[in-house]
């Protein structure tokens, strides 16, 4: 799994002009699933959402995370961070999952953070979306359950 994940005051997505989620301070996380991803990305991921210290304390310095500062978080399927550009210049995405994979560890991710009480707003996969945002920092990190940065 790879995400883009960026410390927001606020994010929504919209689907054909219709805001489908929306938050205020948190994380927009936007997510690719790999073919081969399982369970095992799958919590490490939530893992790093969760416990990212990408919020300012008191002092001003990043030492909170998503948990301690009660922000949410606005899931959006991306598919097109597998893209790869390496050759020409169409992207090829052959590494992405199929849809019903990579639906099904969409949605998981987003049950298993709710189940940590994280209210969890979420795009509409395999949907046209617009993403507005208004990044806080600008904080934005790349976290990828296999290539060993993070």
């Amino acid at each position: 799994m790879r995400a883009v994940i960026q410390r927001v005051e606020e994010a929504r997505v919209t689907v054909e002009g219709r805001a489908v989620g929306e938050i205020s301070k948190g994380l927009l996380v936007l997510l690719a699933i790999e073919a081969s991803d399982g369970l095992e990305d799958l919590a490490f991921l939530k893992k790093k959402i969760l416990n990212l210290r990408v919020f300012e304390d008191e002092q001003g310095k990043m030492n909170l995370s998503l948990l301690d500062a009660g922000g949410s978080v606005l899931m959006v399927s991306q598919f097109t961070l597998y893209g790869d550009s390496r050759k020409g210049n169409r992207p090829s995405y052959s590494r992405a999952a199929p849809p019903t994979q990579a639906k099904k560890l969409y949605h998981e991710l987003i049950e298993q953070l709710r189940l940590e009480g994280v209210t969890v707003e979420a795009g509409k996969f395999q949907a046209m979306m617009k993403v507005a945002l208004v990044n806080d920092g600008p904080v934005t990190l790349i976290v990828d359950s296999k290539k060993g940065y993070y």
